[in-house]
């Protein structure tokens, strides 16, 4: 019988008898495949790892390792577990074929092996190889291709998210570079805070990644916020108060709704709760929930800082721009009280490298007024930041 091949696949065969050896060799040989033969289990194993076989020929009743001894090998090892095993044996039992299946042969083939039997069952067991590699490769281009459209559909969400958020700032934001400092110095903080031995295993490459891109929805609720109140020169009132507080729950609703279906996703995960917990003091004093200490997600706890700095060193509508030092002061002042320590900390090491340029960099430091009282720092904008 004849079998023509587009590519000669090679048979590893395994028998310490030479003549059983040297007569399937040649039979396999004459129907157009490689053949490799070996005499012993240990020399099978340098011929695999030399070259990966299409298919094994296997005795069973061999020295040193027994024929189902390495199958079960060859089984348990990723790179050859998917190769079919056809044993050819002089035990044809049914227990002994049983033992053969169970250990994860693929056929067995009663010795003196007839050649049109043994070449029509190698034949049927190529084909069904080669499909099963088809269909993984299918399976791994259709995997590859699902991700990346489930990908370019993430990113076109997220993009759509930012893109509101963007809209959202402006509302508030008179120099338009809010959410480009706060995102710049969340990634800062987040990286300082994964150098230290608290928070290296909690803050991974992904959690610093997410929170550059996730702190831009920090305030994406105050779409709901009447520009009235936004704009407003003076003091709120304590209604205004309250609605300008709203912005949280507003924020976290709307990212709820827009991600129904995706709550797992870690980006969304991240700016559900910056935009619900950004304003939680250490204390316990903040709002919306009154979560303290660590209750406060850490993602939040780091755009709290950030945030309140950035709306320290820029004009607003209800304040001027303090000064870098005056504001780094305010932070550190807070520590324990409104701001988790351990990211104050950070933040006053690193404080050289925040991204602000809210105010006139060129007059110093020293000659920009400094905060003259409480109702003209941090508790008095709080709620507005």
């Amino acid at each position: 019988m004849e079998f023509s091949r587009v590519e000669r696949e090679n048979i590893l065969i395994i028998d310490d008898v030479t003549s059983n050896l040297m007569t399937l060799a040649d039979i396999i040989r004459d129907a157009g495949f490689t053949v490799r033969p070996v005499a012993n289990v240990r020399h099978a194993m340098m011929a695999v790892e030399a070259g990966l076989p299409d298919l094994i020929l296997l005795d069973v009743t061999m020295p040193h390792m027994n024929g189902f001894e390495y199958c079960r090998i060859l089984k348990k090892d990723v790179k050859t577990r998917d190769i079919p095993v056809i044993f050819i044996s002089a035990l044809n039992s049914a227990q002994d074929r049983i033992k053969g299946f169970e250990c994860g042969g693929s056929d067995y083939v009663s010795k003196p092996v007839e050649k049109t039997e043994i070449l029509l069952r190698i034949d049927m067991h190529l084909r069904m190889y080669r499909l099963q590699q088809e269909l993984t490769n299918s399976n791994k281009k259709l995997h590859t291709i699902v991700a990346s459209q489930l990908a370019q559909i993430e990113n076109e969400r997220r993009n759509i998210v930012l893109a509101l958020a963007t809209l959202t700032e402006n509302k508030d934001d008179e120099t338009g570079n809010h959410l480009d400092n706060i995102s710049a110095n969340a990634r800062l903080i987040a990286m300082g805070l994964s150098f230290t031995r608290k928070y290296e295993k909690l803050i991974t490459s992904d959690f610093i990644n997410m929170i550059e891109a996730a702190s831009r929805l920090h305030d994406i609720g105050k779409i709901a916020v009447s520009d009235r109140i936004l704009q407003k020169e003076g003091h709120l009132n304590t209604e205004e108060r309250r609605i300008m507080m709203s912005h949280t729950t507003a924020g976290i609703d709307a990212l709820k709704k827009i991600y129904s279906d995706n709550t797992e996703n870690g980006f969304i995960r991240m700016a559900m709760d910056i935009a619900h917990y950004h304003h939680e003091k250490w204390n316990g004093q903040g709002y919306p929930a009154g979560l303290k200490g660590t209750q406060i997600p850490l993602a939040a706890r780091i755009m709290a800082v950030v945030d309140t700095y950035d709306a320290l060193v820029s004009e607003r509508c209800y304040k001027p721009a303090f000064s870098h030092v005056g504001s780094v002061n305010i932070i550190k002042e807070e520590a324990g009280i409104s701001f988790d320590p351990d990211v104050v900390d950070i933040f006053c090491r690193l404080e050289k490298q925040l991204k602000h340029g809210q105010y006139d960099q060129t007059v110093p430091d020293e000659e920009i007024e400094p905060v003259a009282d409480t109702d003209a720092g941090y508790d008095a904008m709080d709620g507005r930041r």
